[in-house]
């Protein structure tokens, strides 16, 4: 990559700048960390406009399941069943369509009392050995039909066969499966996934295509998008904010900060001065509590004095402005 001096700027926000000088060298040490990976960035100019595109890992911090669409918007059509499929006892034509059966066999269901395979015996023309001919009327018979439906899973009884084939074909998000049913499911927390953005990208933007990547229904307004550093430090990211550039001015290493998807409601952002606290134990805290109230008082007290000192000279200028005659 050319890495050429470069003067124009950069937004990184809302009346945010940083130089394409510097943007170029925190991008050169970006690609030499995933130097062999597919997480290098690559830069391009297009209309004077200095754009970095590539994959950004976002991790999932969701505390709440989200809902998930059962198929996709364009739903495809079905190639025929092949002959070791459960339902290629259907027939159906070249374009799924239904043909009717040439023929329909008949199974004839025998009595509990009736005797056992082997004594009696059906001739082509459908009398038995004894020369008696089946009630066919009062008999009933089960034929191989259709369901309206081609491809329509049976009832609620399935083969284990069945099951093993849905929990192949299921969907799922990093290899976490969610629920038929409800339609619901909660990521694993921390587990990363990735999205292809570039740098004119901002944070919605960034969090509809992730959404929709994984054909999630809820809206885009229910998350945000988080910079949280190991220190316990988190930064939400505004709306106005690109999170490509957030990334590559945050750092490559992921062990130091990480993006988050998390909820707007549970989660506050942390500053660093309160971050630097979070990990200690509550005797340690309150022992800095009470530091911190000591200077407090030796602050104000130092504050008092000063301005007293001041009012009682203000006072002695005063009286002795009153002491002196007036002078024409």
């Amino acid at each position: 990559m050319d890495y050429s001096h470069q003067t124009s700027l950069v937004p990184c926000g809302q009346d945010k700048y940083i130089s394409k000088n510097e943007l170029l060298l925190h991008l050169k040490t970006y690609n030499l960390y995933y130097e062999g990976q597919n997480l290098q960035l690559r830069h391009r100019e297009e209309e004077d406009e200095f754009i970095v595109e590539g994959l950004l890992n976002i991790s999932w911090g969701l505390r709440r399941p989200i809902r998930l669409q059962m198929q996709d918007d364009n739903e495809r059509i079905r190639p025929p069943p092949s002959s070791s499929s459960w339902h290629s006892g259907c027939n159906l034509g070249a374009q799924g369509t239904i043909l009717k059966p040439l023929t329909m066999p008949n199974i004839q269901i025998s009595e509990a009392d009736a005797p056992p395979e082997g004594e009696q015996t059906l001739s082509p023309t459908g009398t038995d050995s004894r020369g008696l001919k089946p009630l066919q009327e009062d008999t009933p018979q089960l034929m191989r039909t259709r369901s309206d439906v081609g491809v329509r899973r049976r009832g609620n009884v399935r083969t284990p066969g069945d099951q093993r084939r849905i929990r192949r074909h299921r969907f799922s998000i990093n290899g976490h499966f969610y629920n038929h049913k409800t339609s619901v499911f909660t990521p694993a927390y921390g587990s990363v996934t990735n999205v292809r953005i570039n740098s004119t990208m901002t944070t919605p933007q960034v969090l509809k295509l992730l959404l929709n990547k994984f054909k999630i229904e809820n809206s885009a307004e229910e998350f945000a998008l988080y910079v949280v550093h190991t220190s316990g430090e988190k930064q939400k990211l505004k709306n106005t904010d690109y999170p490509l550039v957030a990334r590559i001015l945050q750092g490559p290493c992921e062990q130091v900060s990480k993006v988050f998807l998390m909820e707007k409601d549970q989660v506050q952002e942390i500053t660093y001065d309160v971050a630097q606290y979070i990990k200690f134990e509550m005797p340690v805290l309150k022992s800095f509590i009470q530091k911190l109230q000591e200077e407090e008082d030796r602050e104000v007290k130092k504050l008092m004095r000063k301005y007293t000192v001041l009012r009682l000279m203000i006072r002695q200028r005063l009286e002795e402005m009153a002491e002196t005659p007036a002078t024409i």
